[in-house]
């Protein structure tokens, strides 16, 4: 069964036509449902050597991706971590106050602050990295090494192919029934930027 449904263009001018409704999915084929169980599968296993260390999974992505820099300002941090810059400037402080982390300004403009990770962020992160391999070595074995790089190259390979938004695509709204809300919506607190995090 299809209900008559219009589809609306970028240019709100452009004429409506009308194509079939497709049904609903089931939620257990949700695609954002089940990559969310899926992180939340993994993360049971790395949470507990995180939480070992002292360090929340927010603190480890910044010192994971500082590791591989040596500095990086803070807005790219804020991408490569997966973070909004509030939530990143309140882990900074955390951060820079146990030592872990080294702040200072750059050196073509003094209003960019660039971070760096410091010795002793070095020694937590190669020490929580003794866990995390050992983890990960016990996923591979549970799941398959192949299948687990596979999945990896199949997630990269996902997030290359949505990077569009969304909305440079025609919007398929209902003829009849709820109208849109279109009150201005505001980004809510905690949610991350476009790019993609990375899992311990």
């Amino acid at each position: 069964m299809t209900a008559n449904v219009r589809k609306r263009s970028g240019d709100d001018n452009n004429l409506l036509r009308e194509t079939p409704l497709l049904p609903l999915r089931e939620f257990s084929r949700s695609l954002p449902m089940a990559l969310l169980k899926a992180r939340e599968a993994v993360m049971s296993y790395f949470r507990p050597s995180l939480h070992y260390f002292g360090v929340t999974e927010q603190q480890w992505r910044v010192l994971r991706a500082l590791m591989s820099v040596e500095a990086m300002e803070v807005m790219a941090l804020a991408q490569a971590a997966f973070l909004l810059p509030p939530s990143l400037s309140r882990i900074l402080k955390d951060l820079d106050e146990r030592d872990l982390i080294v702040r200072r300004a750059s050196e073509q403009d003094m209003r960019r602050g660039l971070v760096s990770i410091s010795e002793r962020g070095r020694e937590l992160v190669n020490g929580v990295g003794v866990n995390s391999e050992a983890i990960y070595a016990e996923i591979s074995k549970r799941y398959g090494a192949e299948k687990l790089a596979l999945l990896q190259d199949m997630l990269s390979d996902l997030e290359q192919a949505l990077r569009e938004p969304l909305g440079a695509t025609p919007l398929v709204l209902p003829a009849k029934g709820i109208a849109p809300d279109k009150r201005e919506s505001r980004p809510r607190r905690g949610r991350p930027p476009k790019s993609a995090g990375k899992i311990p």
